[in-house]
C-alpha cells in the first residue's frame, strides 16, 4: 500500500483497539458507569500525531462541560499528578478537590476505599480511581476534545530503571519536605501529617517493618523525618544532581522525553519528577529544566521551587 493508505490505516486500527479496550474495561468496572460515547474509528485526532520529534505539542481548543468533572487529588501524589497533566494537556477545565491525607470517608464514599486520584464526572455519571485509566477514558472521548492526542507509552525500560535507582534517594529528600511546613493542602492539619508520616516509610525501613507493631512509635517516626530533614543534604543532592544529568541523557527533548512526540512517558516521567523541585539545592541539566518548565506549563501543573527546602 502507498505510505498514505497505511498510515490512515494505522490509525483507523489505533482508534478500534482503544474503543475495544475501553468498552472491555468499562464493562467489567465495579465503578459508576453510564451514558459513556467512546470515539469511534472516524473520530478526529489531534495534531499531535503528525509533530516530528522535535515539534512543540499543540494544545487543542479549551473545553469546559456544562457540569464540570471533579477530580480528588493529592497534591503530592505522582498518581494524582498523572491525571492532572493529563486534563491539562487536553485542555479540559476541572474542579480540583484537594483532600485530607487523613480523609478516609470521602475516597471510600466514591470508590469504596481509601485512594486517589478519583474521577467524578457526573455528566456520564461515572466515578473511578485508576490515575491511567482515567487518563485514558478522557483521552478516549470526544466531549473531551481531540482523542488520542496523548502518544501511547513506549514501554521503554531505561527511564523506568533510572526512576527505580533514585527511589530510596528520593523518599529520603522528598517525604520529610512534604510534611515539614504544612503548606501542601492535604497536609495542612496535624492529622493528615501524622496520617502520613505513620504510613510512609523513611530509608532504610521497609513498609513493613515502618507499619509493623515492631516499628518504631508515631513519635519516633517524626523523629526520624526531622532527622532527615534537618541532615547537611550534600551528599544526597550530589548523589541526585549525578543521576539527574544520566536521566537527561535519556531524554530526548525538552518537549518530551520519547522520540515522536508526547507520550504517556511523558504523563509519568513529569509526574514522578515534578516533586524533586521541592528540593533545594538541585542542579537541572539545562534540557532536563527546559523539560519541566515546559511540562508544568503545558499540563497546568506548578512546580515547587517556590517552596524548596
Amino acid at each position: 500500500l502507498p505510505f498514505t493508505m497505511k498510515t490512515t490505516a494505522l490509525r483507523l486500527w489505533s482508534a478500534w483497539s482503544l474503543t475495544a479496550t475501553s468498552h472491555a474495561w468499562l464493562s467489567s468496572s465495579p465503578f459508576r458507569l453510564a451514558s459513556l460515547r467512546l470515539p469511534t474509528a472516524r473520530a478526529t485526532s489531534t495534531s499531535n500525531l503528525d509533530t516530528d520529534a522535535t515539534t512543540k505539542f499543540v494544545p487543542p481548543a479549551r473545553v469546559v462541560r456544562d457540569v464540570l468533572p471533579t477530580v480528588y487529588v493529592y497534591d503530592h501524589c505522582p498518581f494524582c499528578v498523572r491525571v492532572r497533566f493529563a486534563l491539562g494537556v487536553k485542555n479540559v477545565k476541572h474542579h480540583v478537590h484537594f483532600l485530607a491525607n487523613d480523609d478516609v470517608p470521602t475516597p471510600t464514599a466514591l470508590v469504596g476505599k481509601k485512594i486517589a486520584p478519583v474521577w467524578v464526572w457526573p455528566e456520564a455519571d461515572i466515578v473511578m480511581a485508576e490515575s491511567l485509566d482515567i487518563c485514558r477514558l478522557v483521552d478516549a472521548d470526544e466531549r473531551f476534545g481531540p482523542v488520542q492526542a496523548i502518544r501511547p507509552a513506549t514501554e521503554r525500560t531505561d527511564i523506568r530503571d533510572w526512576q527505580k535507582s533514585v527511589q530510596s534517594l528520593l523518599r529520603t529528600l522528598q517525604r520529610p519536605r512534604y510534611v515539614a511546613t504544612g503548606l501542601l493542602p492535604e497536609f495542612q492539619q496535624r492529622d493528615a501529617r501524622d496520617a502520613f508520616v505513620a504510613n510512609h516509610q523513611l530509608p532504610p525501613y521497609e513498609k513493613n517493618e515502618w507499619k509493623g507493631s515492631d516499628g518504631p512509635t508515631l513519635a519516633e517516626k517524626w523523629q526520624l523525618y526531622r532527622d532527615a530533614r534537618d541532615a547537611d543534604p550534600t551528599q544526597h543532592l550530589q548523589a541526585l544532581n549525578e543521576k539527574l544529568v544520566e536521566l537527561d541523557e535519556l531524554v530526548d527533548s525538552e518537549y518530551h522525553c520519547s522520540p515522536g512526540g508526547l507520550s504517556y512517558d511523558d504523563v509519568d516521567l513529569f509526574a514522578r519528577l515534578r516533586s524533586v523541585t521541592i528540593v533545594k539545592g538541585v542542579q537541572w541539566p539545562t534540557k532536563l529544566r527546559a523539560y519541566m518548565d515546559y511540562m508544568a506549563e503545558l499540563g497546568d501543573v506548578p512546580l515547587y521551587d517556590a517552596m524548596a527546602m
